[in-house]
């Protein structure tokens, strides 16, 4: 797994070098667009109108359009003496508690992995937040984006989260209603939540529809046509209470069963 970004921790005199690298990976099955008639795959060109040619990786350039049609070019040298030391690195602005940024302003992930020699400072960081219970909030410039990062200390390790800046989390696009609920209702909700409460195991899940997605494809190819799983209509339950209830008894007797 490659580095996606190199940089260092930085706390006052403290000096911690780091590469981030990504914790997730896509798994998913990947589809070519292909040609309707002849079905070859559809090919993408980078093309200039004017020269009427193709245009290779190392011709194309970067530009801002100021105007319609008129860009000022800017060029990787230009816009890397525009960063500061401190853009260079992950420097770390205030510590705060975890619970007090909303789950909304998180983008993606990184493991922070300390390089050679930068071990101990790395611990001690580590340490200290997660003794205190506070992550540590930071900026870095990575491409041309200078990123809000969290550091959160976890017991194997730091994990880099970055954030969305409030001007980029769009508004709630439509009010919810205000509703009364019931002393009933609430009691009966609370009871379906503890009937399917357990401990979390991330291995006990995995992407069912995808498995299915694999096994269509190869149906496919050995020539056998595809069977719909499940055409049944979904069963309409209009009472609340009758629908709690339902559901209830649908975990119950699954927990009972082992196939929860």
């Amino acid at each position: 797994m490659g580095v996606s970004h190199k940089g260092a921790i930085s706390l006052g005199l403290l000096y911690i070098p780091v590469g981030l690298y990504t914790t997730t990976r896509d798994n998913d099955v990947k589809f070519n667009q292909l040609c309707k008639d002849t079905k070859e795959r559809v090919k993408y060109k980078k093309y200039c109108p004017s020269c009427n040619k193709e245009v290779k990786a190392d011709e194309i350039i970067k530009g801002y359009e100021y105007e319609k049609e008129k860009y000022v070019i800017m060029t990787e040298d230009e816009i890397e003496k525009i960063k500061t030391k401190k853009d260079k690195t992950i420097h770390i602005i205030q510590f705060v508690k975890l619970a007090e940024i909303d789950q909304i302003y998180y983008e993606r992930n990184y493991y922070a992995i300390p390089n050679a020699g930068a071990e101990k400072a790395f611990e001690l960081l580590r340490t200290a937040m997660l003794s205190e219970q506070k992550v540590a909030l930071a900026k870095t410039v990575i491409g041309t984006k200078e990123n809000l990062i969290v550091l959160y200390p976890t017991e194997e390790g730091i994990i880099a989260k970055t954030l969305f800046y409030q001007d980029e989390v769009v508004p709630v696009p439509k009010q919810i209603p205000t509703v009364v609920l019931q002393d009933s209702e609430v009691a009966m909700a609370k009871t379906l939540i503890d009937s399917m409460t357990r401990d979390f195991d991330a291995v006990a899940y995995k992407d069912e529809y995808q498995e299915r997605l694999r096994d269509a494809i190869m149906q496919k190819i050995r020539g056998e046509d595809i069977v719909a799983v499940d055409t049944s209509a979904p069963n309409n339950v209009i009472d609340l209470m009758e629908a709690l209830q339902r559901t209830i008894d649908m975990s119950t007797n699954q927990k009972l069963s082992g196939t929860a």
